[in-house]
């Protein structure tokens, strides 16, 4: 039993499935487009919410909402399933997969055996495609990877009833109706102004543009606060959760930038091709300031102090609020 999907790799596991699964259904959407109308890209730092010891640093707005707005925007109408038992979660699978169906899936990334074993941690957010059965094992798209995988009925299993935060449950999903007359423009616009907002106008220092800020005032005291060793396991875990965890710190500003060059197709509108190169060198940025705190942590900084560390957010993050205000200000 195998669906005719085509697998296409991406940067990141929520964009790619989106992207590959409404190409399946009759509409091509790239992953930045769907970053985008997705309103993916978010910031927050909230010190009081620990995980495995460390506060939370995110990137990006919470698992299984890009979809969530990109469905609202788009019209498109999914079908979401969590299950009480594993028996009844592959039961409904394999049902889908009769009919034809790919299927997108919450999965733990510690439990996918085809992932090479250094990318494989405790994280339940990963989000799959099961498109075919073999057998006792199942074909999958993993959006981060160049080709299709395998894997058996037992691990998969296992993937997707971890547990942890969030609990996967055996999530999964499928679209039901995918319109012919989506209004493309609108959900851009839509997408685009709802993140601008979010990003330019909160005024909660946790949230949004602002948090840039507040974690850089934290970082300048790192060292001072916690020690040496114990103030690297916190400047790294900064920098996993935009380099490794769900793609969302530079990566999300380089396909953002790649959607604003969409968008400014579409629409007519020269002034987001400028947005998208302006972003994109906001990226760069953030990559900067990882491979300094990854020098930070490897004794490999020189002179390198964690107020230059702070000094680099902060100019990212007036940068940022900056950017996203000009945004939230224009007429479409």
């Amino acid at each position: 039993m195998k669906i005719d999907f085509e697998h296409r790799q991406s940067a990141h596991c929520e964009t790619g499935v989106i992207s590959n699964l409404m190409r399946h259904h009759g509409l091509d959407i790239s992953e930045p487009m769907a970053l985008g109308i997705g309103s993916g890209l978010f910031f927050s730092h909230m010190p009081f919410i620990k995980v495995n010891g460390l506060p939370v640093t995110t990137y990006r707005i919470m698992p299984g909402d890009i979809f969530k707005k990109f469905s609202k925007r788009t019209g498109v109408e999914m079908k979401r399933q969590a299950f009480s038992s594993p028996e009844k979660a592959m039961n409904e699978l394999d049902a889908c997969l009769e009919q034809g169906l790919p299927v997108g899936m919450l999965t733990s990334v510690f439990y996918l055996p085809y992932l090479p074993r250094a990318f494989r941690f405790h994280f339940n957010a990963h989000n799959i495609v099961v498109y075919g059965k073999e057998g006792d094992d199942y074909l999958v798209s993993d959006p981060i990877l160049e080709k299709p995988e395998v894997i058996d009925r037992r691990m998969l299993i296992r993937a997707r009833f971890a547990k942890g935060m969030p609990n996967t449950n055996g999530r999964m999903y499928y679209p039901t109706h995918v319109p012919k007359d989506i209004d493309i423009n609108v959900a851009i616009i839509k997408g685009l102004k709802y993140t601008a907002k979010d990003m330019g106008t909160i005024p909660l220092p946790i949230f949004g543009g602002r948090a840039i800020g507040f974690l850089a005032s934290r970082v300048a005291n790192y060292d001072k606060k916690y020690g040496k060793e114990e103030a690297k396991k916190y400047l790294g875990n900064i920098v996993r959760m935009q380099e490794e965890i769900g793609t969302g710190g530079a990566g999300f500003r380089f396909m953002f930038g790649a959607f604003l060059q969409e968008a400014s197709a579409r629409l007519g509108n020269p002034v987001l091709h400028k947005k998208s190169l302006e972003i994109t060198k906001i990226g760069d940025q953030w990559r900067n300031f990882a491979y300094d705190c990854g020098r930070m942590c490897k004794d490999r900084a020189d002179n390198l102090t964690y107020q230059d560390l702070a000094d680099q957010l902060s100019d990212i993050g007036r940068k940022e609020i900056l950017f996203f205000q000009s945004i939230h200000k224009m007429k479409f």
